[in-house]
């Protein structure tokens, strides 16, 4: 395809069949006119097999720009299967390393989950293990506790505390019990605010619920707070056991020494004491092996408080208590005085108590009658027996109240306080005698009041 074959395309061919024929020539106008002449700068002609095909420049160019496109095509297509096997692998390798890193990510994840979970696993257990022991210590108080409370009352066992501004005056108004001043030294009384002192249980812990609460402050504080109210119940509980102990011992203290005091023998006296009616079997008090310091002092509490009533029970027997009722005021003392007839220096073997005609004589110690009726210069008079050689004898009484024989207790009215016998007014007349002898009232007097002082 060129110009050069357009150019002669305008020359007719020759043909085989036309030889031998004469060649005439035509008329070059009529040639001329009857084919046109192609415009050799904007056409193209292709002739295949006799044929032409004349194609302008631009349809030229798109021919050959996408035979171009289609070989580049084919060379990039041919080079893309020669090297597929490798971008295939690389394609594949990073497939895989995207994989992996998303596997240990999850496993990191996965393994930050675990530890979490077993974070909470533990501290759920130490905070259960945590309110167990509380619980438990929370049981072990009230069981403390309701040992204090089954304990008897025990004179000066717990100090008061100072009364506040406001308690002061209903305090004094309303006084502090006192004991009967026959029997001041056995009948002990408790302070009035034991009850409030001697606590017999935990202070409730009522919670807000749970969830709440942790969101606010946490499980610790609670924990916290549950323990601290404990502490406090087992420190007053331990201040009200020490507070009992010590004055447990010091009234034995005090017990053993009025007995030693007076010169009397406690074996003795013990063995006087009349047995009431008790019995059982025998069964020997064990502590157990694993107990704290507040069951092992609880236990010698236990002990001391048996003994301590043993001893109460044997200076029942003993007569230091004041026969009259009311301040004791003496008209005479024990020891030589003038006779109040005669004038002359005497023995007088008792005390004389000022009282009025008609008030109560009340025994001073537990024993049996052995005297009831007139006796000389006693007048009307009772005697009684106490055991182990100890009598009291109570003279010049109007009235009596008792027959010989008969058992009396302690601050029990044997009769009423009068003039007769060698009296020059109404008196009680009061003797304390050993063995037959009399001795100083004031010695037994004086051990009473330093009993009662506890």
């Amino acid at each position: 395809m060129s110009k050069s074959s357009a150019q002669y395309s305008q020359y007719p061919q020759h043909h085989p069949r036309d030889h031998g024929r004469a060649f005439h020539r035509r008329p070059a106008a009529v040639a001329a006119a009857a084919i046109p002449l192609p415009d050799t700068d904007d056409a193209y002609t292709i002739q295949h097999h006799g044929k032409q095909v004349r194609l302008g420049p631009v349809v030229f160019w798109i021919v050959v720009g996408t035979v171009v496109l289609l070989g580049l095509w084919s060379a990039a297509t041919a080079t893309y299967f020669a090297f597929r096997d490798d971008v295939l692998t690389r394609l594949i390798a990073r497939q895989a390393e995207m994989q992996y890193a998303y596997e240990d990510r999850i496993a990191e994840l996965r393994a930050k989950v675990d530890r979490a979970t077993s974070r909470q696993l533990l501290d759920q257990e130490q905070f259960d293990q945590k309110l167990d022991q509380i619980m438990k210590r929370q049981t072990a108080l009230e069981s403390r506790a309701t040992a204090l409370g089954a304990m008897p009352d025990v004179t000066g066992s717990i100090p008061r505390a100072a009364p506040q501004r406001g308690e002061a005056n209903q305090t004094t108004m309303q006084g502090t019990p006192k004991p009967s001043p026959i029997s001041d030294t056995v009948i002990f009384v408790a302070p009035p605010d034991r009850e409030a002192r001697l606590e017999s249980r935990a202070p409730a812990v009522v919670a807000p619920p749970v969830n709440q609460f942790a969101k606010n402050q946490g499980f610790d504080n609670v924990l916290a707070r549950l323990t601290n109210s404990l502490d406090q119940v087992e420190r007053r509980q331990v201040a009200a056991l020490n507070a009992v102990e010590e004055g447990m011992d010091s009234r034995m203290r005090r017990m053993r020494g009025v007995v030693s005091d007076l010169g009397l023998n406690l074996a003795n006296l013990e063995a006087a004491v009349p047995r009431a009616a008790m019995g059982g079997p025998f069964v020997p008090v064990k502590l157990a092996v694993n107990a704290g310091p507040f069951e092992k002092q609880l236990y010698r509490i236990n002990v001391t408080r048996a003994e301590m009533d043993r001893l109460n029970r044997t200076l029942a027997q003993v007569p230091y208590r004041k026969p009259v009722v009311g301040e004791v005021e003496f008209t005479s003392g024990f020891g030589i005085r003038s006779d109040p007839f005669l004038g002359r220096p005497a023995m007088h073997t008792g005390l004389d108590f000022r009282a009025a005609t008609g008030d109560p004589a009340r025994v001073t110690a537990n024993g049996k009658v052995v005297s009831a009726g007139w006796s000389g210069g006693y007048g009307r008079m009772v005697e009684v027996d106490h055991g182990n050689g100890l009598s009291t004898r109570y003279g010049h009484l109007s009235e009596i109240n008792v027959k010989v024989g008969e058992i009396v207790k302690i601050g029990q009215v044997i009769g009423l306080v009068g003039s007769t016998g060698r009296s020059t007014g109404p008196h009680l007349h009061y003797e304390t005698r050993i063995d037959g002898e009399a001795v100083d009232p004031q010695k037994f007097l004086r051990a009473g009041v330093r009993l009662s002082a506890g």
